[in-house]
């Protein structure tokens, strides 16, 4: 374990939304791999990569970092679940597992709009109080993630700073979902793009729809990036030349007016022009460098 704490040129700010359910004991490892849809085997100590858990119908309940702090040893870094309630639907699961689900109260979530000091690519830095230290970077810039155990050493809030960092994950299709409203499969929500699920591994809950999908050829809907004026509202219904194409399912404030979003429409190889409830919007370019 390193020593030292993040000394950023850069402020921290908090990233209120998010929490951190931890996996512990010896069954940890098979239990994540058994119900989680990346290969989680491939995970050694003090690495991650984006995961999620799924409906039996291969819909997203939750997408999320997860981490391999050391053996028997995860830590599910949630941008928008529900903690709780996710650990309360795990735990039925859990059967005779030598397995523990429960969520970190006391893990506040920081970010910065700069380098991580200690961390890189899918490499975790342990820090001194029990705390990690995450890059988040990618084509759009760097970031740096900080989940701290210690509730006292919070930085204040910076609404602006959390919604640059909301845009450079929508930025980078890395969408943010309402909890409780399972909708998507991975491929529709482009999840490929974060190296967030496999085909290639054993049973998962939503397995079966995930791979018919990757088997059967190309998904027919598709995360793409939106730019207006607009408000932009999750759920707004999408259309392209049109017709109805598909609906928003992430949006956020940017600076100087307007809002971006991610939506996931029908897939098509056209350039179609997209409107939201009848007001025309741009559409952007998905940046890469986020996958895991």
């Amino acid at each position: 374990m390193q020593d030292k704490s993040p000394q950023p040129s850069q402020p921290l700010f908090a990233l209120p939304a998010h929490r951190v359910l931890q996996l512990s004991g010896p069954d940890a490892a098979k239990f994540a791999q058994a119900q989680f849809m990346s290969d989680v085997a491939g995970l050694a100590d003090g690495q991650w990569h984006w995961s999620g858990w799924l409906t039996p119908k291969g819909r997203v309940v939750a997408l999320f970092a997860l981490l391999r702090l050391e053996e028997g040893l995860f830590w599910l870094l949630l941008p928008d679940a529900d903690a709780g309630a996710l650990a309360e639907q795990l735990r039925r699961f859990v059967f005779r597992s030598k397995l523990k689900i429960e969520p970190l109260a006391d893990a506040r979530v920081h970010g910065r709009l700069g380098p991580a000091e200690q961390a890189g690519g899918n490499r975790l830095a342990r820090l001194a109080d029990g705390g990690v230290e995450l890059d988040m970077g990618g084509d759009g810039g760097r970031r740096a993630l900080y989940v701290a155990l210690d509730p006292g050493s919070s930085p204040g809030p910076n609404a602006d700073a959390a919604a640059a960092w909301t845009l450079a994950d929508l930025q980078h299709g890395l969408p943010r979902l309402a909890w409780g409203t399972p909708q998507w499969t991975p491929q529709q929500l482009s999840l490929e793009r974060l190296d967030a699920f496999t085909v290639r591994k054993g049973c998962y809950p939503g397995q079966e729809i995930v791979a018919r999908t990757h088997f059967l050829g190309k998904a027919k809907r598709r995360l793409v990036l939106l730019e207006g004026g607009a408000a932009l509202s999750i759920g707004d219904p999408v259309s392209a030349d049109d017709a109805p194409a598909g609906e928003l399912v992430s949006s956020v404030p940017v600076p100087g007016g307007g809002r971006t979003a991610l939506a996931v429409v029908q897939a098509t190889d056209a350039a179609p022009g997209y409107a939201v409830r009848g007001s025309p919007v741009r559409t952007g370019e998905l940046l890469g460098g986020l996958a895991r």
